[in-house]
């Protein structure tokens, strides 16, 4: 029997095989790929030899749901009627008592909010039991999950905050890295100039946080010297709001995680 199949062969889908694979925790033949889109099938076909790719679920040990919200009840009834007897959903917004109402009693259910640097494998995901999942089937999931970035464990009703924070977290990032581009250009820099400096500036700037002992203020502090250059942006920075609305921002996209999730 298949080890585990990924339903839903779309980008978070193939980097969670890529991951699986790359890392050996599983061989190719032990995994599948389910993909509704023959031309898409081909392609993965051509990326993973030796994987089953399928245009329908399977009998496995265990699914991966990586398939659109509006997909997953219809889905999670196949998987059940095919015997898979424990399942991982990365659908955004669809809980677990959703999942398990189309899955059938019986059936342990993992849900997951990663997000798209686990394209990288250098994500940040974060997983929570459904009412029959163990510790055991926390520890199947995280496995998986952990080959594409880090892993937290917390309650069902934390994952919206989650999914505000790390979840829509990349696209606030991108954003000020464009607009650090844009003020490079304004300031008189090509757009390839402004562009190298400002993705190597983000990549510095993440990589002294995450290998400093010093939290992400007392960097910044280190940094802004009183009537300085760093002092000056800042206080633009403040003066515009930008720090509350990066708060608002995350508060926001949780609250319509909430309501993804009552729909």
């Amino acid at each position: 029997m298949i080890r585990l199949e990924i339903v839903g062969g779309g980008r978070m889908g193939e980097a969670l095989l890529g991951g699986l694979l790359a890392s050996g925790w599983a061989a190719p033949a032990e995994v599948a790929v389910v993909e509704r889109l023959a031309e898409r099938r081909e392609q993965l076909g051509g990326l993973f030899p030796g994987v089953a790719v399928l245009a329908e679920p399977v009998a496995a040990e265990g699914a991966v749901i990586a398939v659109k919200p509006n997909d997953v009840a219809d889905t999670c009834r196949t998987l059940a009627g095919v015997g898979v007897q424990r399942v991982l959903s990365i659908a955004a917004g669809v809980t677990t008592a959703a999942l398990t109402e189309a899955l059938g009693e019986g059936i342990a259910v993992v849900r997951s909010m990663p997000n798209t640097p686990s394209l990288v494998r250098t994500g940040a995901s974060a997983i929570a039991a459904g009412a029959s999942a163990t510790t055991a089937d926390l520890d199947w999931a995280a496995s998986i999950l952990e080959e594409v970035g880090i892993v937290v464990r917390v309650e069902e009703h934390d994952l919206d905050i989650v999914t505000g924070l790390s979840g829509s977290g990349p696209a606030y990032v991108f954003l000020l890295v464009e607009n650090l581009i844009l003020a490079g250009v304004a300031g008189g820099l090509s757009h390839e100039m402004a562009e190298v400096l400002a993705t190597q500036t983000l990549l510095g700037a993440a990589t002294l946080l995450h290998s400093s002992d010093e939290d992400a203020a007392a960097l910044r502090e280190a940094v802004t010297s009183p009537g300085g250059t760093t002092a000056a942006g800042l206080r633009v920075l403040a003066e515009a709001g930008v720090p509350a609305a990066i708060v608002d921002a995350v508060l926001a996209a949780a609250e319509r995680s909430r309501e993804l999730g009552r729909a």
